[in-house]
């Protein structure tokens, strides 16, 4: 009987681009397979991993797609150094620490790297770096003005190449990455926690592949889109609903300072913790004080920021402030007693032209719109589900 021959192994250093240019042209597995002549079964292997292609099957798959066999298989060395636009990080250029621990996403064809300790007090212990800051240069030149940075890779780059990056404020867009591994592939989602206008500019700035916002229009009380329908070229964009919130003011169990609306924060014996300029909370805040007839000024704490709704909560719930702007969600993940102000929808806005050029994103947001994903955050308490996954109209 004769032996089958076996089938070449995958090196682990494959470094393997077939999926994001057949994607990126357009072209479904069956339609490169019939222009290379070769079996629909055969690109999904290749796409996987599971197959090494012959050197013909290379070249026709580069033929068919235009490109050069060096463009879509190569070996990468063990700890790559790829050159990186460095961004969020406090005192930029200055010497940076030997060995900082940054995550890595690739966004139109740049990569950017941010200190791990940028997603959170958490998660910065919980969350393995994609590669190490070696060295700073000079500032870059085009769509993000930061400087360049030299950083050894030390996982898959193929695999930090999949990673999609999220800017924005609500902490459970990491469960969104889980439900995807589970349901689709190991793409990761990176969540860059800050505030929805901070969130929006590092998209136009091409630093991220989405940016979650909440941000109520005073006049209308419309969530989004009429700052949207303001900022972008809405035939460019798509808007995904993540979820629905409370967003309000967090004090104390018991609320021991008797704090019930926005007037009483002008007290003197009530010490406030804010978000920062241009956060979704910080402008409802700032809305109900113009209503009331008071400005910032006369709240003390006005001034004293926090990065994350989930900061706010802890700072709270640790004394460092009796009342803090944020979600219902982060109040009852410190125990927190919680006076709503309004509900809020926050949603996730996308060029439509990264939901054609990256694989995963589409897989993203079929994750939002899942079941066991909506049930989940559900769960979590402070969310309504009824519109996840909803498309929105610009």
């Amino acid at each position: 009987m004769p032996q089958r021959k076996p089938v070449p192994r995958v090196p682990s250093t494959f470094l393997n681009r077939l999926k994001e240019i057949r994607v990126a042209k357009g072209l479904s597995q069956a339609e490169l397979a019939t222009r290379a002549d070769i079996t629909r079964q055969a690109i999904s292997s290749i796409e996987a991993n599971r197959y090494l292609p012959t050197t013909v099957v290379a070249l026709q798959l580069a033929r068919v797609l235009g490109t050069s066999v060096e463009d879509l298989f190569s070996l990468q060395s063990p700890g790559e150094v790829i050159e990186a636009r460095l961004i969020d990080v406090p005192g930029q250029g200055s010497a940076e620490r030997p060995l900082s621990r940054v995550k890595v996403v690739k966004v139109s064809g740049r990569f950017f790297a941010r200190p791990v300790t940028g997603l959170g007090e958490v998660l910065s212990y919980t969350v393995a770096a994609d590669g190490y800051l070696m060295s700073q240069g000079a500032a870059g030149r085009g769509r993000s003005d930061a400087p360049v940075a030299q950083v050894r890779l030390s996982r898959d780059r193929q695999a930090i190449e999949q990673e999609i990056a999220v800017a924005g404020c609500d902490p459970a867009i990491f469960l969104a990455g889980e439900h995807l591994r589970r349901l689709k592939d190991q793409t990761s989602v990176v969540g860059w926690t800050m505030g929805s206008t901070a969130a929006l500019q590092a998209l136009q700035r091409g630093e991220v592949h989405v940016a979650g916002i909440h941000l109520t229009d005073a006049s209308t009380g419309e969530c989004n889109l009429p700052f949207l329908r303001r900022q972008l070229k809405a035939s460019a964009y798509e808007v995904i609903t993540f979820a629905a919130w409370e967003e309000g003011l967090l004090v104390r169990q018991g609320n021991p300072k008797q704090i019930h609306a926005v007037a009483d924060l002008v007290r003197d014996d009530v010490t406030l913790i804010n978000r920062e300029e241009g956060a979704g909370v910080r402008l409802l805040l700032d809305q109900r004080l113009r209503a009331a007839g008071l400005v910032g000024s006369q709240v003390k704490g006005y001034d004293r920021t926090a990065a994350s709704h989930l900061q706010v909560a802890r700072l709270v719930a640790e004394g460092q402030a009796d009342v803090g702007v944020g979600i219902r969600s982060a109040a009852q993940s410190y125990g927190l007693d919680f006076i709503p102000l309004q509900s809020a929808r926050y949603d996730l806005v996308v060029p439509k032209a990264y939901l054609s050029s990256h694989p995963s994103l589409n897989h993203l947001f079929d994750t939002l719109a899942s079941r066991p994903f909506r049930n989940e955050i559900a769960s979590i308490g402070g969310y309504d589900t009824r519109e996840t996954g909803k498309l929105q109209s610009l």
